[in-house]
């Protein structure tokens, strides 16, 4: 109980969510995962899972939730308030989530020891890196934002123009990317082999399988980024039956969203906020960038050109700017858009086949007011994992950068 008061007491907002401390959408607490010295300075790794995960038998990390008590499921309709979450992957080890914590902040992961994945998704900033285009090695800029992971477990299809089908083929993408981390097997393996720690963690991760390969690297990665749960915002504790949780403008946003008027739902459905579907809205590209092609370059599809995944509306607050280029800095610009009218950006000599959701619901300045009250609300970092204060590469972590920095 202490463990969970204190988890909640950093979403300040103790003094109102006392009373549902036993209808939290999380209901399984531990000790937080996180690798530890044995006295000697040897770093060994966790042996229990993160919170919201219960630890099984046989060493698997399971996650529990109170969503799993309801029966319809979020990926049909416009998502009630008792709506079950989409199918998800756990069963990690311990030791897998810890390890991938351990090599999702070390720099030795790029190419030249200078960006981590947490340089993109960065855990203070919802798990993205607040900029319109994400940064790698050597100051290369991305052509796309960096997407939150948090709820990667419950993601089908990952990178804004859904080209990777699972955890494991997103985890390993960034770091033989050019513009990214611009590693290559052979030395990213030849780097982790070199410190004389890794080897032995990645034994006691997968003691059961060849060890310190690119699949272990990519498992580990996966187990960490699959332990990132937030499913205790206001709007859960709501959700759950706690109608204080809301105020009286929030709620409005709340009605607002779901209606058919704005029918944000129907894209971003609750409890996962997003369908997981492709959809052509037109969103404008930044001045002087040429239209991103998105998802037609995936599926060969033309009817898909400019499409992009629905993202994920959960910690939305935290992720500005916004879109798969950044092209919104606020949440206010962003919900505006919505309502400029079918294809009012797409540039005239341009034919995109625009999703049929995107119409013209003509909401006041005092509705969009309150949608971005509402998405306010589903913020939820309470199970925010320990930043490690060193790697064992001893490289600088981002933690230490931005202490640096300030």
């Amino acid at each position: 109980m202490a463990l969970l008061l204190t988890k909640i007491t950093r979403t300040n907002v103790i003094q109102r969510v006392y009373p549902l401390l036993l209808l939290s959408g999380l209901v399984f607490f531990s000790s937080a995962a996180f690798a530890n010295s044995d006295g000697s300075g040897v770093i060994t790794l966790s042996d229990r899972c993160p919170p919201s995960f219960m630890l099984s038998d046989d060493n698997h990390c399971l996650l529990r939730n109170r969503y799993q008590l309801y029966n319809s499921l979020g990926d049909h309709g416009i998502g009630g308030l008792k709506t079950a979450l989409p199918a998800h992957r756990d069963g990690f080890s311990p030791q897998q989530i810890d390890l991938g914590r351990l090599l999702f902040f070390d720099p030795l992961l790029s190419a030249d020891q200078s960006v981590s994945c947490a340089s993109c998704h960065d855990p203070n900033k919802g798990f993205s890196d607040g900029r319109g285009l994400s940064v790698g090695i050597a100051g290369r800029e991305n052509s796309r934002s960096a997407p939150s992971l948090w709820n990667s477990a419950f993601v089908k299809q990952f990178f804004w123009d859904a080209r990777a089908n699972s955890l494991e083929e997103q985890a390993l993408s960034p770091l033989f990317s050019l513009q990214e981390m611009g590693n290559n097997p052979t030395q990213l393996l030849d780097s982790l082999k070199a410190v004389e720690a890794y080897p032995r963690l990645f034994k006691q991760a997968f003691p059961n399988r060849e060890q310190l390969t690119l699949d272990s690297i990519a498992s580990a990665l996966a187990a960490f980024q699959a332990s990132l749960i937030s499913l205790n915002s206001r709007y859960d504790q709501y959700a759950h039956g706690y109608a204080e949780a809301l105020n009286a403008h929030e709620l409005e946003g709340l009605n607002v969203f779901r209606s058919f008027v704005a029918r944000c739902s129907q894209c971003h459905m609750p409890p996962l906020f997003t369908n997981q579907q492709i959809a052509v809205i037109g969103t404008p590209e930044p001045a002087g960038m040429p239209r991103d092609v998105g998802a037609e370059k995936t599926f060969n599809s033309a009817k898909l050109r400019g499409g992009f995944k629905v993202p994920s509306l959960r910690n939305i607050a935290e992720t500005a700017p916004y879109m798969h280029s950044g092209r919104f800095a606020t949440l206010r610009e962003a919900a505006e858009f919505y309502t400029g009218g079918r294809g009012h950006a797409v540039p005239e000599g341009e034919e995109l086949l625009l999703h049929w959701h995107i119409s013209e619901p003509n909401l006041s300045s005092d509705e969009l007011d309150r949608l971005v009250d509402f998405m306010r609300t589903l913020s939820d970092s309470s199970l925010l994992p320990a930043i490690p204060e060193s790697v064992p590469s001893g490289l600088k972590t981002i933690s230490e950068k931005q202490y640096e920095q300030n």
